[in-house]
């Protein structure tokens, strides 16, 4: 084999391995559900009975004060038996007045320490304490739909269930960042996948600011865990359960102030996601999980380690190849090279316009798109040096 040959063959695969991962992944599942749907084998059972055991909102907070009040009046406006809600917050390390802000309220049960162990030494900690058979996680800075604990609760119905992630939601502005921009249609387009995940079988991970489990299904998470939400959820999947989703159960907040606060956000998930896939490695076993394993690996596993190294080789071997073809003559290598490079153009006409306070949403796209990549890779180096703390680092959001 060639030198020339071996090299458009591994082009060919970076090619596919980044189409497939973003796009090509959503074209397969759409038109899987869409055989299904006409076979008849959809396997969601719909239920007229009403199912409304006790749930418990639990929260784990630090410094929160800001945010207190408003996520107080949003819990006792939720549509769902106020004798039934248990609202459970813990407040590990806040010393900014969040514990004694929320002992004013009545029926709120508020566990805090002094010590900051984490978000995930909260929850091990607090979820001892929860005795209902439901609890739904949520963020301080979220406001919840004021149906989502009914919905959530009623996909409980059915035995299989074992978890149910709501959807999260990006406040639109008309004047929106480009983390803003990006960051909305991202989600838009998770959403989608999503969907058609949960009706194929499961939805892999839910979103840390609206997710509900089985409670006795929670088991204690490593204490260095970064991506809780995500651990959490996959490992009730693995027990045989599956996590079902609802986009009308809903945590809506700002996009981040700008993108280096979207940067420091999306790098801390990439370093917890190469965590997640060391530690879930059993997972990638399709013999044994089937089509979790097929869901799991396209829908996440490429994206936070084949996706993005893909992207950074693409370039030279498209160089390489586009030279041998000879360059400018526009020939099929030379045309892919072209658009590779009118692409990162675009992308940093995004970041040039986003310094200079221009709102280009159409320029945003590919500009978000690179920042997700290079997170991973940022995340990639940060898990290897064992750098990313457990502590909350919250990223600073722009105004709804």
């Amino acid at each position: 084999m060639t030198i020339m040959l071996s090299l458009k063959i591994f082009f060919w695969l970076m090619l596919f391995i980044i189409f497939y991962s973003y796009v090509g992944y959503g074209i397969l599942l759409f038109a899987i559900i869409k055989i299904r749907r006409l076979l008849g084998l959809n396997r969601r059972k719909k239920s007229d009975e009403v199912y409304e055991p006790e749930v418990t909102l639990f929260i784990a907070a630090y410094n929160e004060s800001d945010f207190v009040d408003q996520k107080m009046k949003n819990c006792r406006e939720l549509d769902y038996p106020a004798d039934r809600v248990r609202i459970v917050w813990v407040t590990d390390g806040s010393n900014d007045g969040t514990p004694d802000l929320l002992r004013k309220y009545s029926g709120v049960d508020v566990h805090h320490i002094p010590e900051r162990n984490g978000k995930i030494g909260a929850m091990n900690r607090g979820m001892k304490l929860v005795k209902s058979p439901i609890v739904i996680f949520s963020d301080a800075n979220t406001l919840l739909g004021k149906e989502s604990v009914r919905r959530i609760v009623k996909l409980f119905s059915d035995p299989v269930v074992g978890c149910v992630s709501g959807e999260k939601r990006i406040f639109s502005r008309e004047k929106d960042t480009a983390a803003g921009a990006g960051e909305g249609l991202y989600w838009k387009y998770e959403s989608a996948l999503k969907k058609w995940d949960a009706e194929l079988y499961s939805v892999v991970g839910a979103a840390g600011e609206l997710f509900a489990i089985r409670t006795g299904l929670y088991r204690e998470v490593e204490p260095d865990t970064i991506l809780d939400d995500f651990i959490i959820s996959l490992r009730v999947a693995q027990e045989g359960y599956t996590i079902q989703y609802d986009p009308e159960a809903y945590a809506i907040e700002t996009a981040s102030a700008d993108i280096k606060e979207e940067l420091k956000r999306k790098v801390r998930i990439s370093a917890g996601g190469i965590q997640s896939v060391v530690r879930l490695s059993s997972l990638i076993n399709i013999f044994k999980y089937g089509t979790l394993s097929f869901q799991y690996i396209s829908h996440r596993v490429l994206r936070w380690t084949l996706a993005p190294l893909s992207l950074l080789l693409l370039i030279p071997a498209n160089l390489a190849l586009a030279l041998g073809e000879g360059f400018l003559r526009f020939g099929m290598y030379d045309s892919l090279f072209w658009l590779q490079l009118l692409f990162y153009v675009a992308a940093l006409a995004g970041w040039y316009l986003e310094n200079r306070k221009t709102r280009n949403k159409l320029l945003f796209v590919p500009y978000y798109f690179m920042i997700m990549n290079l997170s991973v890779i940022l995340g990639f180096l940060r898990y290897v040096k064992g750098s990313q703390s457990v502590n909350w680092e919250r990223a600073k959001r722009g105004i709804g």
